[in-house]
């Protein structure tokens, strides 16, 4: 039962990170990504810190930097690259290679076992991504793709290694600690690459707002605290719901139409995730201890 709990609250981060697409398209001024992301990460971060008045210690500030640019600087660097090269259904399906990139790393570092019917859920979930979002006449830009694949890989090493790294904190002053690192980090790159903004509106406010206290400060505290009880290796299919809530909110929001194709994808996606569970949910009682350490 608490299991299943756990699943659920988790799962809440990834559906609200495919509202995403819409707040950004619809409240916020286009043409600044990184700025955009930078005011996602750094404010929510330092709200959280003034509320849990508790800093990093030894280690964790090398350790929480390392994980700020993995889950945020260099993550929503190469998202925003890819996002702006790629159509969104090529960007969305590479970086749908995460939970595959995820359980082999937690074989590699977290030493979990390796579950075939994980990883085969792992891939009918990318075509199940790729059914919801990708078209036919989709281009493939090579520095999209890398970009794509790195943000991948940058999301997967920090999702593994904030399960390995587990902070003697509560999840909610571990976020705040890699939310303030991860918007540091991008300030710089953002200052050099981007210009300023314009002077804002109440709806980009608004959106700006949304961004930064319910699709970053809540959702990744959700998504932390998952990572700490069920493993990266359970919690990372769930990243599937967010391509599936995009294209659900175009559908209901936009007044987009959704193609057999598409209802096709989002059966896949489903049952990706269903399978996914059901293969990890076999883990040994032991695989998860590292848990306690918090």
């Amino acid at each position: 039962m608490h299991r299943n709990l756990d699943l659920l609250l988790t799962a809440i981060a990834p559906a609200i990170w495919g509202s995403t697409y819409l707040v950004t398209t619809e409240l916020l001024p286009p043409g600044y990504p990184l700025t955009v992301a930078v005011l996602r990460a750094l404010p929510a971060g330092l709200l959280l810190l003034l509320v849990v008045r508790k800093l990093p210690r030894g280690i964790w500030w090398s350790r929480v930097l390392v994980l700020g640019a993995l889950n945020f600087s260099i993550f929503w660097a190469m998202l925003f690259v890819s996002a702006y090269r790629l159509p969104g259904g090529v960007a969305a399906t590479v970086g749908a290679i995460q939970p595959l990139i995820v359980i082999l790393l937690a074989r590699l570092l977290l030493g979990t076992t390796l579950r075939l019917a994980a990883i085969a859920a792992a891939i009918v979930g990318i075509g199940g991504v790729a059914l919801l979002i990708l078209t036919p006449h989709a281009a493939l830009d090579p520095i999209g793709i890398a970009a794509g694949l790195a943000g991948a890989l940058s999301m997967a090493f920090g999702t593994v290694l904030t399960r390995k790294w587990q902070p003697p904190v509560s999840p909610l002053a571990f976020t705040a600690w890699q939310l303030t690192a991860g918007g540091l980090l991008l300030l710089p790159v953002a200052l050099w690459f981007e210009p300023a903004l314009p002077p804002l509106t109440g709806a980009n406010l608004a959106g700006l707002a949304y961004l930064g206290l319910i699709g970053a400060a809540l959702t990744y505290i959700l998504w932390f605290r998952g990572i700490a009880r069920l493993g990266p290796a359970t919690v990372s299919p769930l990243g599937f719901l967010s391509p599936l809530t995009a294209v659900v909110l175009g559908w209901w929001w936009l007044g987009q139409t959704l193609s057999p194709a598409q209802m096709l994808g989002m059966a896949i996606v489903l049952a990706s995730i269903w399978f996914g569970q059901r293969a990890q949910q076999a883990a040994a009682p032991g695989e998860l201890a590292p848990a306690s350490r918090r």
